[in-house]
């Protein structure tokens, strides 16, 4: 019988508030708890890397990269909760390589508000808290596609690896995703993305972005448990610096899988969870709770 990564009965009532859908991995970098079944044991994490047909490293996975948890939630392949904690800063410092403009947002911003809230992409470099699989064709030179278990719309990433380059700044339509041109390094897969649109936030502390945003993302796979991703961040419009750091994707035990969940935007994952994106006011709030038959 083929064992599957489970996501919790509650998301099937589309109920959790983002807070806890942060929170889902466990409280301890421990991998011996039961907690922590999912994931492949010490024995078969050290086993060698897999490799692909013509000898690159076969990246499928499925892995979860929010295997650590801190105090605003899990983390470990990417940021996800609070910019600062995920990129492992010290209290502070994120708001000295933020724009004057995009310091004040980002403490402005209101959880409610957050696009994901809506079922709208969390974008890139955002980990999605549940499992991310590659689609990895044998060939170094076929497209490679990213998948992910839970939210960002069902949608997936799709890598061109065929050497193309980015359109010119002219011809560049601005999505969730960006426009991804990948190649080979070695046994180092290299993601180059431009492109980005910037409705989504970087963390759900609410960290902006521009459409100036440049990632580089090189995943490495050192053995059959760990996927390393060395990442650079550029975006000239909102941070001072190029931001750079490696986070790890853990793998999850032989057999697992992912689980279809479909989340669109505007349906009842916010607003069940008693959030109401883009109303400052509160008036749509009030107007629900009016409508409410009395009791």
């Amino acid at each position: 019988m083929r064992n599957f990564f489970l996501i919790p009965a509650t998301l099937a009532g589309l109920v959790l508030l983002p807070s806890l859908l942060h929170s889902q991995a466990p409280s301890s970098d421990d991998n011996s708890g039961p907690g922590r079944s999912y994931l492949a044991s010490p024995a078969e994490a050290a086993l060698p890397t897999p490799r692909l047909p013509d000898g690159k490293p076969d990246l499928t996975g499925p892995w979860d990269g929010c295997w650590k948890t801190g105090k605003s939630g899990c983390y470990g392949g990417g940021p996800n909760n609070d910019f600062e904690q995920d990129f492992e800063m010290k209290p502070g410092e994120l708001d000295t390589l933020l724009q004057p403009w995009a310091r004040d947002l980002r403490h402005s911003r209101k959880e409610k508000d957050e696009p994901y809230v809506a079922c709208l992409p969390m974008g890139v470099p955002r980990i999605n808290p549940y499992g991310t699989k590659f689609v990895q064709p044998a060939t170094s030179t076929a497209d490679i596609y990213i998948l992910h278990e839970n939210g960002d719309s069902g949608t997936h990433r799709q890598i061109y690896m065929d050497g193309r380059r980015h359109p010119d700044e002219k011809d560049l339509f601005h999505t969730w995703f960006g426009h991804s041109i990948g190649r080979w390094e070695g046994d180092t897969l290299v993601i180059d993305t431009v492109g980005y649109n910037d409705k989504f936030w970087i963390d759900g502390t609410g960290t902006p972005h521009t459409e100036k945003m440049h990632t580089i993302e090189r995943y490495t796979r050192p053995n059959y448990g760990s996927l390393m991703l060395d990442l650079t961040l550029d975006d000239p419009g909102t941070f001072t610096r190029p931001i750079q750091h490696t986070f790890e994707f853990k793998a999850m035990r032989p057999g697992i899988d992912l689980m279809e969940f479909i989340c669109l935007e505007d349906n009842e994952y916010g607003i069940a969870g008693g959030f109401v994106p883009g109303d400052e006011t509160g008036d749509k709030e009030k107007a629900i709770e009016q409508a409410k038959p009395k009791k």
